[in-house]
């Protein structure tokens, strides 16, 4: 009986262009998740000429800019990183619901895997904790999915 064939993406990469498309609002909470995307892109063998941040204002802007980058070429993956707090009001809902959906339509009509580093926290505090210097870093994670996502990708027919 033959095996089955198991395909997976890989933690490490060479020849590999990111882009990291950071938001500005909230900065305080998305320099951390900045600081440990970038920390896991280095550990994947990525060097800092491979890797380009691109600032915008808020996460509402974050899906028009990674339409653009993915539509260029010239980025294997692109990481979205941002943080949106609920408030008294229902703005919260409206910028992550638009933002989640438009990185989504970005990344199916490219091809170019768009991982979600962006927050949805209930409090600042909240955020805070999910972009701390530590395993718990959400900026790490969403870097580690895009590794492996364009990895998976190049294994696949």
């Amino acid at each position: 009986m033959s095996e089955i064939k198991i395909i997976e993406g890989k933690s490490k990469v060479r020849d590999t262009r990111v882009a990291i498309v950071a938001a500005r609002f909230n900065n305080l909470i998305v320099d951390g998740l900045l600081r440990g995307a970038l920390e896991a892109l280095r550990d994947a063998g990525l060097h800092n000429n491979d890797i380009h941040q691109v600032h915008v204002p808020g996460a509402f802007e974050i899906p028009l800019t990674v339409k653009r980058l993915a539509a260029s070429g010239d980025y294997d993956a692109i990481i979205a990183l941002g943080a949106v707090i609920r408030g008294d009001t229902a703005h919260f809902k409206f910028v992550a619901g638009e933002c989640a959906g438009g990185l989504m339509q970005a990344m199916l009509n490219t091809g170019v895997p768009v991982s979600f580093g962006v927050l949805t926290a209930e409090t600042t505090e909240q955020a805070l904790l999910r972009s701390a210097d530590d395993g718990s870093n959400k900026g790490r994670e969403a870097a580690l999915a895009a590794i492996e996502m364009l990895t998976l990708l190049r294994e696949l027919p």
